[in-house]
């Protein structure tokens, strides 16, 4: 099994609805990419081990570094680079307009384009955005076990003006725990998307933002899991080097191992040997 670069699974939905997730071959410390992808769906229920080498590179730059930040950055790239800035994270800050986007050519390629407002079950139900091209994989990067879009709007800053709006009343976040521990409450999204359409216009009357509602039925997400833990135990690979144990299912961002649970997200840049 080869040494990687970890970054964030990418993933797809099959015909069956089950979500099928992937690693991509990336090593920064020796600048190597290629197109090949470890499909990790194929190791549950068999022994897998991930061995930190200490050794962390930007996944911007490459630089080395003994820290990152917002999942994978060394701090010049946090500083500097648009996918860092507050307005990801809080899109209703967007600035663009105002001529201080920290890269023009990404605001325009990555935030002033169709964005989907949805409602999403994860550990409960929550409203959220993503780039139109980016359903369903934003669900299952979420964990959500069904989603359905409620609107579409223009750009990034429309959505998380409505986003952070409808918020102040319905949530926005998810309990990743409960989320792992498939605690999942039974909701009818069409029913529920009546509710929140109902808000969304009233938002969009007041501020202007054009929406586009799209009348599709709920989408159901399965995950490769052949058990979920009843106590949640992170492995963190800053206190131990060495996360293996039987891999019992992946959801989310998250590897479900017998010995606990790692979000492999949180430690994009880190270089790992895998062996399986």
């Amino acid at each position: 099994m080869p040494t990687i670069s970890l970054r964030k699974m990418s993933n797809e939905l099959d015909e069956n609805g089950q979500a099928k997730y992937f690693l991509k071959h990336i090593d920064d410390a020796i600048n190597e990419k290629s197109d090949e992808k470890i499909y990790m769906n194929n190791f549950i229920g068999k022994k897998l081990s991930l061995k930190f080498l200490d050794a962390i590179n930007c996944i911007a730059c490459q630089r080395k570094v003994t820290k990152t930040f917002n999942q994978g950055y060394c701090f010049p790239c946090f500083q500097k680079l648009a996918e860092c800035d507050m307005c990801i994270v809080k899109p209703e800050l967007c600035h663009f307009d105002e001529g201080t986007c920290r890269d023009n050519e990404f605001g325009e390629k990555h935030c002033n384009i169709p964005h989907i407002i949805y409602c999403s079950l994860t550990s409960a139900p929550k409203i959220g955005i993503t780039r139109k091209t980016n359903v369903p994989h934003r669900w299952i990067d979420q964990g959500a076990v069904s989603a359905i879009k409620l609107v579409e709007v223009n750009r990034r800053k429309d959505s998380g003006i409505i986003e952070s709006e409808v918020a102040k009343n319905f949530a926005d976040k998810t309990n990743w725990r409960k989320m792992l521990k498939n605690e999942v409450p039974d909701v009818n999204l069409s029913e529920l998307k009546v509710e929140l359409l109902e808000k969304i216009k009233e938002i969009s009357e007041i501020t202007g933002i054009k929406i586009n509602q799209i009348d599709e039925n709920p989408v159901n997400i399965s995950y490769p899991v052949e058990a979920y833990p009843e106590k949640i135990k992170s492995h963190n690979f800053d206190k131990n080097p060495l996360v293996e144990g039987t891999l019992l299912g992946i959801k989310a961002q998250y590897l479900i191992f017998d010995t606990g649970v790692i979000n492999l997200r949180k430690f994009a840049g880190y270089r790992v040997q895998i062996e399986g």
